[in-house]
């Protein structure tokens, strides 16, 4: 049952893997067997997680690529074929957030987020389908949404409108693609405790959060391993359109 899992040989891009979860995943999917292309605007931290990977026994790749810029996509798929061949799993996982009342949001501020986290996502998965469909071999996109894709919280509209159109987004190439054997799913995780945001569930505010998730207790960036590997590999390979919730039962808590 564990070979279902294993993504021996296959080539996997991942974007925003300069930090955070990509750069979790990045680990994840190379401990899986995976050569990891690794994607985002930061080459300096990119090349940090580059070395972690192999430090641990990994192959890995970093291409820069900011995800708003179709041009800037295709040559950094490019880079990656030329290094690890045809790309086979596309992780979209670069993301931004702005936290400002709706009243007070610039128009900057929506479409940085917009950009991002939308349009980034719809073409990172269009240019690597193109190229899948030209390969033959089919694949696996996996959409990093959020719970707040499917619910909402005060300060954050461009970002929970970003994330709603991730998870349509997400069904629509689903329905389009499967005909081209590309598998298209959404992770959708709930608050999962990194670096960035410890200060802020440390205060009284962030408690009161933890407070409303069912399991009382924020993720770790590990326990989102197993629905990844899920959607990236074969053993999901009768799911597409599939959103997958991580949230400690957040989605399912009262109103």
């Amino acid at each position: 049952m564990a070979g279902l899992f294993d993504l021996d040989g296959t080539h996997v891009l991942v974007t925003g893997a300069s930090s955070g979860l990509g750069r979790h995943f990045a680990g994840t999917l190379a401990r899986a067997g995976a050569r990891v292309s690794l994607a985002a605007r930061r080459a300096g931290a990119l090349a940090e997680t580059v070395d972690r990977v192999e430090q641990a026994g990994g192959q890995a790749h970093a291409v820069v690529m900011d995800v708003t810029e179709a041009a800037g996509i295709e040559a950094a798929l490019d880079a990656a074929e030329a290094r690890f061949g045809p790309v086979g799993v596309l992780v979209n996982n670069a993301g931004v957030t702005v936290t400002k009342a709706a009243l007070d949001l610039d128009e900057s501020d929506w479409d940085g987020v917009l950009d991002t986290n939308l349009k980034g996502v719809w073409l990172a998965a269009q240019a690597t389908a193109r190229r899948m469909v030209r390969h033959g071999g089919g694949g696996s996109i996996v959409n990093v949404a959020s719970i707040l894709g499917l619910r909402v919280a005060g300060g954050l509209a461009p970002y929970v409108v970003s994330k709603a159109g991730v998870i349509q987004l997400t069904k629509s190439l689903a329905l389009e693609w499967a005909r081209h054997k590309i598998r298209v799913n959404a992770l959708a995780p709930g608050y999962i405790q990194t670096e960035l945001n410890d200060a802020f569930f440390e205060s009284e505010p962030g408690k009161a959060l933890i407070k409303r998730v069912p399991q009382r207790r924020l993720g770790t960036a590990g326990e989102l391993d197993g629905a990844l590997l899920l959607l990236a590999s074969q053993a999901g390979s009768y799911m597409t359109g599939s959103v997958i919730a991580v949230d400690g039962g957040h989605l399912v808590s009262g109103l």
